[in-house]
């Protein structure tokens, strides 16, 4: 049977390429740009971070806790929020989600004290919640697992172009933008915060709630893409709720995410502050800077997914860009105090950590189908992303307590290579339509 299978995932007919590529090109570029705002929207504080700090006399632990608490309510919400989007579908769902937090994220101009800047994180928190693994779930509908690596390594690319494009619009709003009594990080808040609401209400026009839905299709296409879809299903093994949620290697997927998430947001959270302690002043440069490591890293991370669906192989995959990424936060911990010695370490750990999470999300997706997908995709998502809390707040903490972020930078790398350690031992040796 597995042969079989191995072999229709290997074949495509020339319909079928054709189809594909019409829902590529109808889909992903939307879906980056909307995974471009939303990663700006939920991390830009580490720029905001440079002036706001200073300006409102908070500690490295209070900018940790805030960073983090947007996780806390991200957690408790996911789950819910994926089941919404099958309730309500797609369109509709991810549209608001869009709408909602590009409203908080651009209230968070109003901080003017901790427990403001707690409870407008915990909300933004709240409002993104569902955005990730909704879309991961929304890919589901369109794509088999054979396809899916490549194509969740086009959508997560994002993450490193929000780097590239965010840290020099950053940078310069900081150092530009003032006027009608705002403060240059307030402008930041307000600027890129609107471009989610905006996107948001185009959501709810453009995107279709699957296969059957899309009119840009031909109906014989709808049939090569649906029946892919449902041939898959049947290989399968989980598809109620309670199977996913009760699924072990589910738990053990949102441990192992919960390795890599943190390696991630110790780069994002902490990036332009790594930059600053080697010496360079002027938010402008920083955000160049910046910019980096997340250039490169988009070029790796899409030729690791590709590699890694040609050869029909994650584990191995998953261990070697984890082990990349560890060998970048510890070299960043050690040649810290060297402008162009960290940007080298920071881009060695940057493109790996975002390698192994576009190879990382073709494991669980293979093992859940309907609503078990739904939850267990956010089960997963919500597990992994508590890191997003607890990583910022322990970096923080560290920094305040020795004045320096390399102990926390060790750390981060241990639980990235640990995480890889994991997927290898766990992981599904040949699962199908996947490896």
């Amino acid at each position: 049977m597995e042969s079989v299978n191995l072999d229709l995932a290997r074949s495509s007919t020339p319909a079928e390429n054709l189809a594909y590529s019409k829902v590529s090109r109808r889909l992903i570029p939307f879906l980056f740009v909307c995974y471009i705002v939303c990663f700006l929207d939920r991390v830009n504080i580490g720029f905001a971070k440079l002036q706001m700090q200073q300006q409102l006399g908070f500690t490295e632990t209070v900018y940790g806790l805030a960073a983090g608490i947007f996780f806390v309510g991200y957690f408790i919400f996911e789950i819910p929020s994926n089941l919404l989007l099958v309730k309500y579908g797609a369109r509709i769902w991810i549209g608001r989600i869009m709408i909602t937090w590009g409203i908080i994220s651009s209230l968070t101009m109003f901080v003017n004290s901790a427990n403001t800047f707690y409870i407008l994180r915990l909300l933004l928190g709240i409002m993104e919640a569902g955005f990730f693994p909704g879309v991961i779930l929304y890919l589901t509908y369109w794509y088999p697992a054979k396809k899916r690596a490549e194509i969740t390594a086009l959508f997560l690319a994002a993450v490193p172009v929000s780097g590239l494009i965010g840290g020099p619009l950053s940078g310069w709003i900081l150092e530009r933008a003032s006027g009608f009594g705002l403060a240059g990080w307030q402008w930041l808040f307000l600027l890129e915060g609107l471009p989610s609401v905006i996107i948001g209400v185009i959501t709810l026009w453009y995107l279709d709630d699957g296969i059957p839905a899309a009119r840009w299709l031909t109906e014989e296409e709808k049939k090569i893409l649906q029946h892919n879809i449902e041939l898959e299903k049947k290989e399968k093994t989980r598809h109620s709720l309670k199977q996913g949620l009760l699924e072990w290697r589910v738990w053990v997927f949102g441990g192992v995410y919960f390795c890599f998430v943190a390696g991630l947001y110790g780069f994002s959270f902490w990036m332009p502050q790594m930059i600053k302690s080697t010496g360079v002043k002027s938010a402008l440069s920083i955000g160049f800077l910046t910019a980096i490591p997340y250039a490169v890293a988009v070029a790796g991370m899409i030729w690791a997914g590709r590699r890694s669906d040609r050869t029909f192989e994650r584990r191995w995959h998953t261990m070697a860009f984890g082990l990349i990424a560890g060998l970048g936060l510890a070299l960043s911990a050690a040649y810290g105090s060297n402008t162009w010695a960290a940007v080298i370490a920071i881009t060695i750990g940057l493109v790996g950590v975002e390698s192994v999470l576009v190879i990382y999300w073709s494991v669980p997706t293979a093992i859940l189908a309907g609503t078990a997908a739904a939850g267990g995709i956010a089960l997963t998502n919500s597990m992994g992303n508590l890191s997003g809390f607890v990583a910022p707040y322990f970096m923080g903490y560290i920094k305040d307590a020795t004045q320096s972020l390399a102990l926390g930078l060790y750390a981060l790398a241990a639980l990235v290579i640990l995480g890889s350690v994991l997927v290898v031992i766990f992981g599904p040796r040949r699962p199908r339509f996947v490896s």
